[in-house]
């Protein structure tokens, strides 16, 4: 049976509400429980009196999305070591479409704007909402949307990638990381890293991993070498390379059996971001996608 013209409409809206509602929470499971929640508000409106459906949509995610951040932030005040968005995986090398163009690296540095920044800069800047629109949603009036645009738009300039990364060279360099940081091969590893290279590690209490950042060159390599030396018996695998929100990376199978999905932020060749998510709890879409064993 086809479905009926309400729910047909929901759907086709959908991915682009599930890609709102990741970017604005960071986790997709949220993300998923937002839209759920958006169409059960939608099953209970007329929609012949709504005159903009994909735009009514929008407004409601929207605003679920900042209830659910008052609590989201909370529960990161007590978040166990570094908290890192969700990783969303492509594994299929698919284009990236509306939306899909902020790397993990933007994504972090969304996690310094208010709620409302973040939907502005959003709405306006990344799904290309008209700024009345935006108004509308966010219930404030169009010059003070065009001030929290401006002053998100001022926070993320510098976090935007300049050159992205084609993924064949995307590859090799996830490739090389992993084949380096497993041996401890500091020379490799020193032609890969930039000396103002930081590593982020989020395990979530749930399982080991750095509690602090690691900042700069000559730590990141005592690290992997320390940690190739304590592991030798026990190296990890390399399972496939990914794109990790837009960034090279790779999925892999740690000591312990524990899985891994390793993000690489790369600027003029080299490695300036190792952001890796070791928390099963955010990465049972990725087991799933893989016909893996469910993490942790």
């Amino acid at each position: 049976m086809r479905p009926d013209p309400r729910t047909a409409l929901f759907e086709a809206e959908r991915p682009r509400l599930l890609r709102l509602a990741y970017r604005m929470l960071g986790s997709l499971a949220e993300a998923e429980d937002v839209v759920q929640s958006a169409w059960l508000r939608w099953q209970a409106v007329d929609p012949e009196g709504v005159r903009v459906p994909a735009a009514f949509l929008s407004r409601v995610v929207t605003r679920l999305c900042l209830d659910a951040m008052k609590s989201a932030r909370a529960r990161r005040e007590t978040y166990v070591g570094a908290w890192l968005p969700e990783p969303l995986v492509d594994l299929a090398g698919e284009e990236p479409v509306e939306g899909e163009d902020l790397t993990l690296t933007l994504m972090m540095a969304l996690e310094r704007l208010s709620p409302l920044e973040r939907a502005a800069f959003l709405l306006h800047d990344v799904f290309g909402v008209p700024l009345a629109e935006v108004a509308a949603t966010l219930d404030r009036d169009a010059a003070a949307i065009r001030q929290l645009a401006v002053r998100a738009r001022r926070h993320v300039r510098a976090d935007r990638p300049r050159y992205p990364v084609p993924r064949e060279e995307g590859e090799r360099i996830a490739h090389a990381f992993f084949a380096a940081s497993r041996s401890g091969d500091v020379g490799a590893l020193r032609g890969l890293l930039s000396a103002e290279v930081e590593i982020r590690s989020d395990g979530g209490g749930r399982v080991i991993a750095f509690l602090n950042p690691i900042l700069g060159l000559e730590r990141a390599l005592r690290l992997f070498a320390g940690l190739a030396r304590k592991h030798a018996d026990d190296p990890a695998t390399f399972l496939r390379p990914v794109r990790v929100d837009g960034l090279p990376g790779f999925v892999s199978r740690e000591r312990g059996g524990v899985l891994q999905v390793t993000a690489l932020a790369v600027e003029d060749g080299r490695i300036t971001g190792v952001y890796i998510t070791r928390n099963p709890d955010k990465l049972g879409h990725v087991a799933d996608a893989l016909g893996l064993d469910p993490p942790g």
